[in-house]
């Protein structure tokens, strides 16, 4: 890498270029859609060991534990989960910190995410039904679009093997 791919900035704080400015909008445009606020970063920064440690969740030994394992967040979770889960550990260093501290010492891995999402959920759960919601009429454009293109195809396809031009109705 060349010295001049190299961009530092020795700026004052609070002065940023527009490029940046709009890096950090998008940031914060995916914080929301996830559901990582400011008043859910606040709340989480306060748990603790014994908040995760004292729960009162039943203990599911039973349960298979996934094998598959991002390098912050276990697959047992949704997607939407997921990346909630990857956002707020990037964002709130105390429950990064608590993460360690935990697992899997003192919690397995799925144990502290369930543990999480049931502590958050007040917070949390209109943005994940609002993701819901977004991914549901995504799938039902596609699926029109896929219907349309269809259609498209079989009237190209008549065409194609009557090339007389004639309708279908006239025969």
């Amino acid at each position: 890498m060349s010295a001049l791919s190299w961009r530092w900035s020795f700026r004052r704080r609070g002065s940023a270029s527009s490029e940046e400015k709009k890096g950090s909008s998008d940031d914060e445009w995916i914080m929301e859609e996830f559901g990582v606020t400011e008043q859910l970063c606040e709340f989480v920064s306060g748990f603790n060991v014994s908040t995760f440690k004292d729960f009162p969740l039943q203990d599911r030994s039973e349960e298979p534990i996934s094998a598959t394992v991002t390098s912050t967040v276990r697959k047992d979770l949704t997607e939407w989960q997921e990346r909630h889960a990857s956002l707020v550990l990037s964002k709130v260093k105390e429950i990064s910190q608590l993460r360690y501290t935990l697992c899997p010492r003192l919690l397995k891995e799925q144990q502290f995410w369930r543990i999480y999402f049931l502590l958050v959920k007040t917070y949390v759960t209109p943005y994940e039904i609002r993701a819901l919601q977004k991914a549901k009429i995504k799938k039902i454009s596609s699926e029109d679009n896929i219907s349309a293109k269809k259609s498209g195809i079989e009237v190209e396809m008549i065409e194609s093997k009557n090339p007389s031009g004639s309708s279908l109705l006239t025969q």
